[in-house]
């Protein structure tokens, strides 16, 4: 185990095998050893700074029937809403004056906000906070949208792949192709986004095999951004009784993202904050630089239930903000209220698409 960690710190590599067992062996002494390791890694890059991302929550409609996901079209206990284009510049107007230099507008899969509608919100952002990086996180649209989107002014795009493995995918994503998201996720990566995955830990039927190909894939991809949170069951779907994902696995998966890549921007997601009290800030001293703030209206707030608990943490933007950094520094982290951007990331404005 000590040869296998340091191989990973020094070369960023592993073969599934190596992963595999790493992630079925690894004791608490190794585990320690994991994530020192792990913070030195992410200090080499970012020092101590943690970036701040507003987080626009702007529609819990989807089309979609995810087996895990409180915002599925079949599930009729949700409020659902839309803001419009100007609640969103709102949102995001309140966001800027606290600072914040990035915009993460997330959704269900919500055919109302169309191709046209996607582009103006890009380009209304862009027009009136120039100098703000935006981010769309709305799942899978075609590579000509993507592009269209790209060139009104998004910088990145986050899909996550949810499960590397096909049959465990498309049992929990009815009607959807395991195919399909690596397309997309490759897309993103040709048209020129700074482009985020990641996958859900403790999904049921879930193996250590499984979340070794999970590794591999974002290694293979190479991401500018990567998510990993643990699976929190949502009281409206199938998956309402199943167990919660392990906290503890979540910060291993989290320490091996940052080594098998270095350089790449990693959240301390909300969901770890439900399964954990400490949970973000423990995911920040191992690995994670990166904490979204969420500025969507408290009516809205409330209603993005995409996993039960999220809901408890209804603090105003303005209190979250001041509370996080003063948690932040007492670890001796600062907080970075700039773009953030993945280091040497350009942007390719020479994308061209062909039909």
């Amino acid at each position: 185990m000590k040869n296998l960690l340091l191989k990973l710190y020094t070369t960023n590599a592993l073969t599934k095998d190596e992963l595999l067992y790493l992630l079925t062996n690894i004791d608490e002494e190794y585990e320690k050893e994991l994530f020192r390791l792990s913070d030195l890694t992410r200090r080499k890059y970012y020092s101590n700074k943690v970036y701040f991302r507003g987080l626009i929550e702007f529609s819990n409609h989807c089309r979609n029937t995810c087996k895990y996901c409180g915002l599925r079209t079949q599930n009729k206990n949700v409020e659902r809403y839309r803001l419009s284009t100007q609640e969103i510049l709102d949102c995001c107007d309140s966001g800027y004056k606290m600072g914040l230099r990035t915009f993460v507008l997330q959704s269900g899969e919500d055919g109302y906000f169309t191709e046209d509608i996607l582009v103006d919100i890009a380009k209304r952002i862009k027009d009136e906070f120039p100098d703000a990086a935006l981010t769309y996180s709305i799942g899978e649209k075609s590579e000509a949208c993507y592009e269209k989107i790209f060139n009104a002014g998004a910088d990145r795009f986050l899909l996550r792949h949810e499960s590397a493995n096909k049959k465990l995918y498309e049992g929990l994503h009815p009607n959807m192709s395991f195919e399909n998201r690596l397309k997309c996720l490759k897309n993103l990566k040709s048209i020129g986004y700074q482009a985020g995955s990641g996958f859900i830990v403790g999904l049921p039927n879930q193996t250590d095999e499984i979340i070794a190909e999970d590794l591999l894939l974002l290694k293979n991809i190479d991401l500018q951004m990567v998510g990993v949170g643990p699976f929190i069951p949502q009281s409206d779907t199938p998956l309402c009784d199943c167990e919660s994902g392990s906290s503890r696995k979540t910060l291993i998966c989290l320490a091996i993202v940052r080594l098998l890549l270095p350089k790449t921007l990693i959240p301390a997601t909300t969901a770890l904050a439900v399964v954990s009290k400490d949970g973000w800030i423990n995911g920040v001293k191992i690995a994670a630089n990166v904490i979204m703030l969420n500025l969507s209206p408290p009516s809205a707030k409330d209603k993005y239930r995409i996993y039960d608990g999220k809901n408890l943490l209804l603090d105003s933007a303005k209190q979250s903000l001041c509370s996080t950094i003063s948690k932040l520094n007492r670890e001796g982290f600062v907080a970075d209220m700039s773009k953030g951007n993945y280091p040497d990331w350009e942007r390719n404005d020479n994308y061209e698409y062909n039909a």
